[in-house]
């Protein structure tokens, strides 16, 4: 039986990936994302165009979902913003909006796909954190706050919707090679040289030495979206990062 998936984000990095990767697993796939995706979408799903951030959108969202499937068997949590500056120098239009994408947008899809989720009877929620919800630098405080808030959240949702068969859990990526990434490095925390040299810098702050791939990532969200593999996980943490939090800051 064809199962289905809706991942938000659809396309960016990670997000991208994970359409890619379900897919090729025989999953239907709806994904959103506020900018288009191109033509390579696959032919079997449905793209939807739309800001997540924004409640009026979100019930439109599911609008058009439920009219090309009826049911979901799992929920991908991916889209996010990053403004990346001092607390200070944040505004509170910037703060709320990272809140609204980040976190508030979770509420929202969570609310309306408990329903889709029910009626394939359960199913699996993955809500795509950061490592910056556990150990964080610098610069990014708006982000790691909408991200710890995640995890608290998944937590929550693990132990309510747990007797409806649908399993919560969240996957915690280090540094991965996505745009979201590479538009992050002029933080200064990796070095002042091109992008290249600020990748290779941040590459070797890893313990595996290198910076993850998207697909490596999808290949973990696909493992908590699947209820064969990951049946006896819910309201979990899991950290995809190269080692990069097993390591002392002061070694």
């Amino acid at each position: 039986m064809t199962r289905t998936v809706l991942i938000t984000g659809a396309g960016g990095g990670i997000g991208r990936a994970c359409i890619n990767h379900f897919s090729n697993h025989g999953w239907r796939v709806i994904g959103v994302d506020r900018s288009d995706f191109g033509d390579d979408f696959p032919k079997n799903g449905r793209f939807i165009k739309a800001d997540i951030s924004q409640p009026d959108s979100v019930e439109q969202i599911f609008q058009q979902a439920k009219e090309f499937h009826p049911a979901l068997d799992a929920l991908v949590n991916n889209a996010a913003v990053q403004v990346a500056k001092p607390l200070v120098d944040t505004t509170v239009e910037e703060w709320d909006s990272v809140m609204a994408s980040n976190l508030r947008s979770v509420f929202l899809f969570v609310k309306l796909a408990h329903p889709l989720l029910k009626a394939g009877n359960g199913g699996a929620i993955v809500n795509v954190s950061s490592v910056h919800a556990v150990q964080t630098s610098a610069n990014i405080a708006a982000y790691a706050a909408s991200k710890g808030g995640l995890l608290a959240l998944t937590r929550a949702m693990a132990i309510e919707f747990a007797p409806e068969n649908i399993r919560v859990n969240a996957i915690l990526p280090g540094a991965v090679d996505t745009p979201m990434l590479r538009a992050g490095l002029g933080r200064g925390h990796v070095g002042s040289g091109d992008v290249q040299e600020r990748l290779d810098n941040l590459a070797r702050k890893t313990v595996n030495g290198r910076v993850g791939t998207p697909q490596e990532i999808a290949s973990a969200i696909y493992f908590l979206a699947d209820n064969e593999q990951s049946s006896f996980m819910t309201g979990q943490a899991m950290i995809v990062d190269g080692g990069a939090t097993a390591r002392l800051s002061t070694e």
